[in-house]
């Protein structure tokens, strides 16, 4: 329900977000074409573009450059995935071959590289430094978190607080950029602008807790990716941080031998020993809790049915199921 109502809301938003994306990604290199159109063609939520326009709106903002940054993030999110797969060596995304897998790798970092640099050509047209700011700070955090998740594989000796810190830079702060650019369009005040920014961050961290919990409990066909992918990446999430500390010494054992290894042939016991500890449970709590202190960060917003969807949003990136 809620998802059909979002996107009837904004429906003609997204509409020339993808009209911008398709534009600007043109090339005279084909295989540039082959593997954007490829990418942007290829589904997903468009979360991230969706925040822009939604914030641009709460904030009474008029004009057409929300659909350009709206873009911009777009282009910034895509090029991260197309880095991501090819470190992670994935060869599905979305019930789909990854570019990778298709195009190779180094065709898939070197066009990642071209749509970090589209992005910011664009983001230099608009012509507001504190914008250019903003997707600045964003893109280099993201990157330290890309470095900081590479460093934490395979490694069981990672605590809560460094899981975090890898969330809130390598997914958080793209949702808390397309939150405050928002707010640079419409004129907030500075105040206004955290605020939008907090929301934007503390519904990053959620949207990323229940990923981590959809890799031990969600529907492939659903997700578009196989369950215990991050297990066999040697990715020490929440759900296995908890389980190696609330559960038996046996039990902590075998979860932290499986992070060390990868070892994807354990997934069915670190699954049994996760449900066994309460660790999805808990970490869904976790995502509860950064859900309703996005909701509170919006308490000084003029009441609209931009807001609204932002309150609902948040509700459901904690809930969902896929």
């Amino acid at each position: 329900m809620f998802l059909d109502n979002f996107k009837k809301l904004l429906a003609d938003d997204m509409a020339a977000v993808d009209q911008v994306i398709r534009t600007r990604l043109r090339s005279e290199v084909v295989l540039v074409n082959q593997i954007g159109e490829y990418i942007v063609s290829g589904g997903g939520k468009r979360l991230r573009p969706a925040l822009v326009v939604l914030s641009a709106h709460a904030f009474a903002y008029c004009g057409k450059q929300h659909h350009d940054l709206a873009a911009v993030v777009e282009f910034i999110h895509t090029a991260t995935l197309l880095h991501d797969d090819v470190v992670d060596e994935s060869e599905l995304r979305r019930g789909k071959a990854t570019a990778s897998a298709l195009f190779g790798n180094a065709a898939s970092v070197l066009v990642g590289d071209f749509l970090y640099s589209r992005a910011f050509q664009m983001m230099v047209e608009v012509g507001e430094m504190s914008v250019m700011q903003t997707l600045a700070d964003a893109t280099n955090l993201i990157a330290e978190g890309e470095v900081l998740q590479l460093l934490n594989c395979h490694d069981a000796g990672v605590d809560t607080d460094n899981y975090m810190r890898v969330i809130h830079c390598k997914t958080a702060k793209l949702f808390e950029a397309a939150m405050r650019l928002g707010a640079i369009l419409g004129k907030a005040s500075a105040a206004e602008q955290e605020a939008a920014a907090k929301y934007g961050m503390h519904l990053g961290t959620a949207f990323q807790l229940v990923d981590d919990v959809l890799d031990y409990s969600a529907n492939e066909a659903q997700t578009g990716k196989h369950l215990g992918d991050d297990l066999a990446e040697g990715k020490p999430t929440l759900p296995l941080i908890y389980a190696m500390q609330h559960g038996t010494a046996e039990q902590a054992t075998v979860v932290r031998n499986a992070i060390e290894n990868g070892d994807v042939e354990k997934f069915s016991a670190v699954l049994e020993i996760i449900h066994a500890t309460g660790a999805l449970k808990y970490t869904r709590e976790i995502a509860m809790r950064e859900t309703e202190a996005a909701c509170a960060a919006l308490a000084g917003l003029p009441d609209s049915v931009h807001k609204q969807c932002l309150l609902d949003l948040a509700h459901f990136a904690a809930t969902r199921e896929f």
